[in-house]
């Protein structure tokens, strides 16, 4: 059995780490395919992508068009694609902590900011009042709850002055 060259494996971690990441923000479903389907047939391919790559047919190689050959050349002048890690930058503690409002998930929570832009808790607050919140995927219970657990969170924290005795 031919094992497959470490370079084919790399390229073939990030695809799939991007179509997660991509599949996280709810892209198109056609582009995560796109994306594992090319990394599952470079970690099949027979020879080292570099020597592929080198005679300029990563284009010939199935499912690799323009933009993934592109990205495959990045990662093989550079050590990195910069599309990837892009999408590994994680989302700020502020919007992260969303994830314990009700109805909200870390995959939702990530479509919304990265996706809708929705970065502060008066957006997110607008964006349920507007009742389009309901049409997305992903959101689960009442807007009620919502808006009072944004309430509660946008609330300044009042502090007990205890009396000297």
């Amino acid at each position: 059995m031919i094992s497959t060259p470490e370079r084919n494996r790399q390229v073939a971690t990030i695809f799939r780490l991007i179509a997660e990441q991509l599949a996280t923000q709810r892209a198109n479903p056609y582009r995560v395919r796109a994306y594992r389907k090319a990394a599952d047939t470079i970690e099949a391919l027979g020879e080292d992508i570099t020597d592929v790559a080198s005679r300029q047919a990563l284009e010939d190689i199935d499912g690799i068009g323009r933009d993934l050959a592109d990205k495959i050349e990045e990662f093989l002048r550079t050590g990195t694609i910069q599309a990837y890690e892009a999408l590994r930058t994680p989302l700020p503690e502020s919007v992260k902590a969303w994830t314990d409002l009700p109805g909200l998930s870390e995959s939702l929570v990530a479509y919304l900011y990265t996706r809708l832009g929705i970065t502060t808790l008066p957006d997110l607050e607008q964006l349920v009042r507007s009742h389009m919140l309901r049409t997305i995927p992903g959101f689960s219970g009442p807007e009620e709850r919502l808006l009072e657990a944004i309430a509660a969170r946008q609330q300044p924290l009042i502090t007990k002055h205890e009396e000297a005795p």
